[in-house]
């Protein structure tokens, strides 16, 4: 009988400017059928608290979204990633052991979360995260709240986090490396990485 799962809770970061895309939000888009927002939340269905920070979608979508998420916005808005991440974990109380962190603007994100969980099972003790073609992907990992929470508190006492790189928030922070196939965390940041990906541009 295989494992269970790591209990984890999860920070999706859908509120993002955009600029490349003329403004246009990337959680909207659609792949699949699907809009980015909905394929990343269905990913993290499983997760015990699933935090949005974006903008809130109609009440449509929010009722057809997996995992219930609640929503919440960094501040002040577009104050970058690492702002966005202190923002999510800010709203969860009593957190879960792993906290994974994913933008919301991978497509094949639903490859990508089986990965860091299976990853995370292995050796248990230290936040992992995914790499693919050597580069480090921030955004695409499952980080050990703790250890999160303590890169948190200790950045706060020094200062705002609005505009730090997720690279600072990370500094203290160790982490595994989870080789992933080729194409699961690229991420659509300009038109013409939609057409590449096959993600649908209204």
């Amino acid at each position: 009988m295989s494992a269970a799962p790591p209990d984890f809770d999860a920070i999706v970061l859908a509120g993002g400017r955009s600029s490349r895309l003329g403004g246009l939000p990337k959680a909207g888009l659609v792949f699949g059928g699907r809009t980015l927002l909905e394929r990343t939340c269905a990913a993290l269905a499983g997760a015990r608290r699933l935090v949005v920070v974006g903008p809130d979608p109609d009440g449509g979508q929010l009722a057809a979204l997996a995992g219930a998420p609640s929503f919440v916005r960094e501040e002040p808005a577009f104050a970058g990633p690492a702002a966005a991440v202190v923002a999510g974990l800010g709203t969860i109380t009593d957190p879960a052991p792993w906290c994974a962190v994913v933008a919301c603007d991978m497509p094949r994100v639903d490859e990508l979360v089986p990965l860091l969980l299976a990853a995370a099972e292995v050796e248990g003790g230290t936040s992992v995260m995914a790499v693919e073609g050597g580069r480090d992907q921030p955004l695409a990992a499952l980080y050990r709240s703790a250890d999160l929470a303590h890169a948190i508190d200790a950045l706060l006492a020094h200062g705002a986090v609005e505009n730090l790189s997720m690279r600072s928030l990370l500094a203290s922070v160790r982490t595994r490396e989870v080789p992933v196939p080729p194409g699961v965390t690229h991420d659509v940041d300009t038109f013409s990485d939609a057409r590449r990906l096959g993600v649908d541009v209204p």
